[in-house]
């Protein structure tokens, strides 16, 4: 039985596949095996697939998509490494992600899992030093030692700090958490992450750029957004902690993303549904200005309010991630 189970969920990726599955290839810790699970691409990934010649390949394909996170959990079930870590189809590990995690976990059998930092990459493969540091900045990486994390339920909720692509697991600390939960399906890392530390779990953190996060033009549509909100919607909502800090956390937090969803929503001609969300997040947040803006948005027809967003976004200030993206 092969160490290390890694998984690479993929869909209609064919060109960025190659880079990440190379990046596991690449490892100098050789003792694994590799899922690519496939939920029915219709492009070329078969054919990309079949010209690695390596045994510890194993391909899943879905002759017909069955959503992200029921894909996820394909490859999660096949697993038969004692370790398991997931990563996106366009991103990659750099070679000695393996070898340091894997040291970690075997030499602390009460860590359950071992955390990375890692690069920000463009969607040509470059590393993007400006882009990484201020990454690590915005989720405070930089505010975590190497070493066991110690307030696990405020880094992965509160903080966010966490990846689940740059983290190497114990198997079974994934199976006792039932790993991915399809109704946070666009959110399942941030969900899976908040569970268990809510399951009293441990984590580790090595404070070096071991695996490549990569930010390209594909990640940012409507669609995407509103997917990924609601799935954050349901996961904010599905917790309740007894801390009372943390449950006003929480409570915050759920409104700040109602707000960005419903604001979505009405982009989306989705009017009533996105007045109720942002009435019911000012609730909580107040009558602030992008409240305001958002309501007198709504009532503007729908070729106006598009044209409005896409104006604000234009004259705004890019982040690091759009400088990225566009790059």
């Amino acid at each position: 039985m092969p160490k290390v189970t890694v998984c690479i969920p993929t869909y209609n990726r064919s060109h960025y596949l190659q880079y990440a599955v190379n990046s596991v290839l690449q490892q100098t810790y050789g003792d694994f095996e590799l899922i690519i699970c496939d939920d029915g691409s219709t492009d070329d990934t078969p054919e990309i697939v079949r010209k690695f010649n390596d045994s510890r390949i194993q391909y899943l394909r879905h002759e017909k998509n069955i959503g992200r996170s029921c894909n996820m959990k394909s490859g999660f079930l096949a697993a038969k490494g004692e370790y398991f870590v997931k990563f996106d189809d366009d991103d990659g590990l750099t070679p000695e992600f393996l070898a340091k995690t894997v040291k970690i976990l075997d030499e602390f059998p009460d860590i359950d899992f071992v955390c990375t930092n890692h690069w920000v990459i463009n969607s040509k493969g470059e590393r993007d030093l400006i882009a990484t540091e201020a990454n690590a900045k915005k989720w405070r990486k930089t505010e975590l030692k190497l070493g066991q994390i110690p307030n696990l339920l405020e880094e992965t909720f509160s903080k966010q700090s966490l990846q689940v692509g740059s983290t190497l697991f114990r198997l079974n600390c994934l199976k006792e958490v039932d790993f991915m939960r399809t109704e946070a399906d666009g959110c399942e890392d941030f969900d899976l992450l908040v569970r268990l530390a809510i399951a009293g779990k441990s984590g580790y953190f090595i404070p070096e750029l071991l695996m490549e996060y990569r930010f390209h033009g594909g990640q940012t549509s409507l669609k995407q957004n509103l997917h990924f909100l609601k799935a954050k919607t349901f996961c904010i909502n599905s917790y309740k902690f007894v801390n009372p800090d943390l449950e006003k956390t929480r409570i915050n937090k759920l409104a700040i993303t109602e707000q960005a969803l419903g604001l979505r929503l009405i982009e989306n001609n989705e009017t009533n549904s996105g007045r109720e969300l942002l009435l019911k997040s000012a609730q909580i947040l107040g009558n602030s200005n992008k409240f305001k803006l958002a309501i007198v948005l709504s009532y503007l027809p729908l070729k106006l309010r598009q044209i409005a967003l896409q104006i604000f976004r234009n004259i705004r200030s890019q982040d690091y991630s759009e400088k990225v993206r566009n790059n």
